[in-house]
């Protein structure tokens, strides 16, 4: 725990996103999550700012990962403290020494994740299930079949589907991947998911092979 303490404070962006903490809870009132998880912000800033190394552990077994990244905390907070900026740096640190937490709540994207590699897309909105994602609560399952439609009938760029969405080059994929390992991701990944980890590095090989197997095809 005071390791993994230790890494988080000793993170680059720490002392930019705590300053102190007025207990005004300003952050707590205006967050979203706030309203529907047993979460707060405000708490965030100050296990962190008192330094209690056991209950800022308690908080990344599940409380970090009910905060959804809007940064209304940052932008509303008096002394300027971004509680939504330390739960990342938490969330990253929790990666790194493969909390099940972690692997719990990044399990669902792995789909996302295989369809980004071998195709080059982020996603496409009918990847998005209710199944995949049990914390959106019952009222999401109402709005599947009128989100189907409603696809359908918009068949603008932004939502392709699985069936049409369109394939990236070669250059373009080796430099994505390229890139992935040297910011660390694909290391993330081999923590998080070691199966998943082994297929995407078997397709990474191959679309490696065949994009210097064009390059030679190009100087002949």
């Amino acid at each position: 725990m005071k390791e993994m303490f230790d890494e988080i404070r000793a993170d680059f962006r720490y002392d930019h996103e705590l300053n102190g903490c007025l207990n005004c809870g300003i952050c707590t009132a205006t967050c979203p999550s706030a309203q529907f998880y047993d979460y707060s912000p405000r708490e965030i800033v100050q296990l962190l700012w008192t330094e209690n190394v056991e209950q800022i552990y308690d908080a990344m077994q599940e409380k970090i990962w009910a905060c959804a990244q809007c940064m209304t905390c940052a932008a509303r907070c008096p002394f300027k403290n971004s509680p939504g900026g330390l739960v990342m740096i938490m969330r990253e640190v929790s990666i790194r020494h493969g909390m099940q937490s972690a692997k719990d709540v990044l399990r669902p994207f792995g789909r996302v994740m295989l369809k980004l590699i071998t195709t080059g897309n982020q996603l496409s909105p009918d990847m998005i299930q209710p199944d995949h994602f049990p914390d959106w609560g019952p009222n999401i399952q109402k709005v599947e079949g009128d989100l189907r439609i409603l696809r359908k009938a918009i068949p603008v760029r932004t939502l392709q589907t699985v069936e049409t969405a369109w394939e990236v080059s070669l250059k373009t994929s080796v430099e994505m991947y390229t890139i992935w390992e040297m910011t660390g991701v694909l290391k993330s990944l081999e923590t998080m998911d070691e199966n998943l980890f082994d297929v995407i590095e078997d397709f990474i090989d191959e679309k490696r092979e065949d994009y210097e197997d064009w390059l030679e095809s190009q100087e002949d």
